[in-house]
Order: C-alpha cells, then structure tokens, then sequence
C-alpha cells in the first residue's frame, strides 16, 4: 500500500473556510469531526508548530484555512461538511514541498563585470535604481537565515519558525542565499553588490527544515505570519511538481486572493523539472500555478530562458514573469557566498524590485503585480515561457 509521503502527501489535510466564517468554521470542525482547533488570532502571529501537540488542529486566522491532523473517518466527514452549505468550504490533502533547486555546474563562469554588481542586478537595473526600500517588510519563506552572517549585520530581521525542533538558523544554505537576492547589500565588505532591496527589513520564515523539506500547512503558517505583520512583499522559492492537467490547489488561491485583500502580494518560484535541451517542458508547480501567485521563471545571461525553468503548459499554470536565474551570486552560511541556479534564485530578484516599486509608488497587492508586469522588458521569447518579460527596478 503507498503511504501518504510515498504519494507526496503528509497525512494531514487543508480546511478552508468560508470569508469571516472562522468561528463558524472552528464549530463545524468540533461538531462534524470532533476536533479541538487552535487559532492564529490566540498567538502574537502565528503560533509555533508545538500546537499540533495541543490540538487537533490550527486555525490561520488571518487566511480563514485550518491545517489538521484527523483520522480517515474524520475527514471524510469534513468533507462531506464542505458539499454542503456551511462554513466549511473545501478539504484537501496537505501536500510536501521542497526548496526548488536546480543542479550547479561543476564551475560556473559569468561572462559579465561583475566587479561591482552581480550580472543579474545589472540585468534588472537594480545596480542603478536609487530608489529606497527602508520600512518596505519582506517575507521570504525557506529554509531560514544565516542570522550571524555579517554582510547583514545592523539590518532589522524578524525571524520566526515553523518547523517543529529547529530554530531559524539556516542549515541549508537555500534560505540565506534567496534572502540575500532579494534583500541583501549592495556594497559589502568584498565581492559584488548582490541585493536588490538593500534596506528592506528582512521576515525570514523557516518553513522549510534543514533538509530542504516542509508542508503546505508550514507555507500557510508563514504567510499568515508574514501578513500580520505587514509584510508587502512574500518570496517563496518552494513547493511541489505537477502533472499537466492537474488542477491548481483551491484552498492556496482563496488564501493568495485574501492575502491581496490583505495588501500582501506573494510571490514564488515556478519550478525547475523542465529539460529543454531534451525538449521537455514541465507544468508551473505548485502553488505557483495558482492564479493569484505571481510565477516567475528563469533566464540565463544570454536572455535565454533557462533550460530547467518551467512553462505553461496548459490553461491551469502560467510563468508570470522572469529574473536572472542561472549563476546567481548571493549569501551562504557562515559568512560565505555561493553561486547557485534555479526559479529558486530568479524568485528573489523579483521580490525585490517588488520592495522597490512598493517604495517607490506606495503600490501594493494587484497594482504592485500590474506595475511589475508592466514594465518588464519584453523577450522575443514566447510569452508561455517569460510571461510578461524581464522584470525590472522602477
């Protein structure tokens, strides 16, 4: 018999309740399932993943989703409950996600100058934009942070975790590296200014553990936390591949949609099992395929779209727009710096011209997507690959 991780699943599932339905919706789960829900709106935030051990469940009150744990039984009569008018809306599956990696060349080579500023701000302009994101909040949601690490030292970083048993501190490198693209310096203290927002003030959100590995419920967790403190702006360079054809996850949209509502645009990568050299292109992977969750793909300095970088491939998904995704300088633990490819590392490029644009024109939820799509340079590449372009600082 395939277990639920052997299926990608985790065993727990998504409830998602009806608008302003939260309270309403915490009844019906005792009452149709018999479970005992905790609430987000009880926690400064979001409440630390120790609360499975206390409850069933918990409520992300700001999302109007639960994550909960519940036996077969349970949640057959959760869903049940959601075919029929009340406050439960939809059950689904949780899901496991990863960091979206690509495999490094064995000596990446950078044709560019980047004696002052890695290829890819130059590529955005972000190397000539004086535009100053001070007091813009941006979430990134990975691995965690190398907070030590000295090229960030002074900056103010907010930090919260939501793996269970493991601090914020980045053991993998993934999370540092995509913090230190979106919001990291410009002049540090040797090597290329690698930052496109650099005085933003840093959420790092551990949903991702060390191994690389998390849950939807985690992803849903930060960005929770993420809008109860005023976060513009969510990176996400995470998640799960898809199947052509597979349907995007209803309860990740009605969330991203209350998320805009929120003032909170989410951003993420849209993965990276594409081979186009073999001429295969993968679907946008989840949950970047969700119609409200800006996708973004990956070219290489050439303007060529990377090879990994996923595409649409049909009406669910769709690359939204694209960054500088192959020999991506940036931070690594241990006041380090690496080079790395991926939708992982154009993902950040574009969360950081989305501070600068926030900054610059106080712009938030869908005008800040419509003035990021808007002024990215057009690619004389199919727009089923780059979307509306390279994005680019105001």
């Amino acid at each position: 018999m395939t277990s639920p991780q052997d299926a990608g699943l985790t065993g727990r599932y998504l409830v998602l309740l009806e608008d302003d339905a939260v309270a309403a919706g915490a009844r019906a789960m005792s009452r149709v399932a018999g479970l005992r829900m905790a609430s987000t709106a009880d926690f400064a935030g979001a409440a630390a993943p120790s609360v499975f051990d206390e409850a069933d469940g918990l409520i992300l009150h700001e999302l109007g989703v639960a994550v909960v744990t519940a036996a077969e039984d349970q949640a057959s009569r959760l869903a049940v409950a959601a075919a029929e008018p009340g406050p439960i809306s939809v059950v689904e599956a949780e899901r496991v996600v990863h960091a979206i990696t690509a495999e490094a060349p064995a000596e990446p080579v950078t044709t560019a100058d980047e004696s002052a500023f890695t290829w890819g701000l130059q590529a955005i302009r972000a190397s000539t934009c004086a535009v100053d994101a001070t007091g813009v909040r941006v979430a990134v949601l990975d691995t965690g942070f190398d907070v030590k690490h000295p090229d960030f030292a002074g900056r103010n970083v907010t930090t919260n975790s939501f793996i269970k048993g493991e601090d914020v501190q980045d053991g993998h490198g993934h999370g540092t590296h995509c913090i230190g693209t979106a919001c990291g310096p410009r002049k540090p203290s040797a090597g290329p200014g690698y930052g496109v927002a650099f005085n933003a003030d840093i959420y790092a959100g551990k949903v991702l553990s060390n191994s690389g590995s998390g849950s939807d419920g985690g992803i849903l967790a930060g960005i929770s936390w993420a809008i109860a403190n005023g976060c513009s702006v969510v990176s996400m360079s995470l998640g799960a591949a898809t199947q052509p054809g597979t349907p995007y996850s209803t309860v990740f949209e009605q969330a991203a949609k209350r998320a805009m509502d929120l003032g909170t645009l989410i951003i993420a990568a849209a993965g990276n099992e594409s081979s186009r050299g073999a001429g295969h292109i993968a679907s946008v992977g989840h949950p970047a395929n969700c119609p409200s969750i800006m996708a973004v793909g990956a070219v290489n300095e050439a303007g060529a779209v990377a090879d990994f970088s996923c595409g649409t491939v049909d009406a669910i998904g769709q690359v939204d727009i694209v960054a500088p995704g192959e020999n991506v300088y940036s931070s690594w633990p241990g006041a380090e710096h690496k080079r790395l490819r991926g939708t992982s590392m154009a993902t950040p490029h574009v969360a950081g011209i989305a501070a600068l644009v926030a900054a610059q024109y106080q712009a938030k939820s869908w005008e800040l997507w419509a003035r990021l799509v808007q002024s990215a340079t057009r690619i004389k590449l199919p727009s089923t690959d780059v979307g509306a372009g390279l994005v680019q600082a105001p």
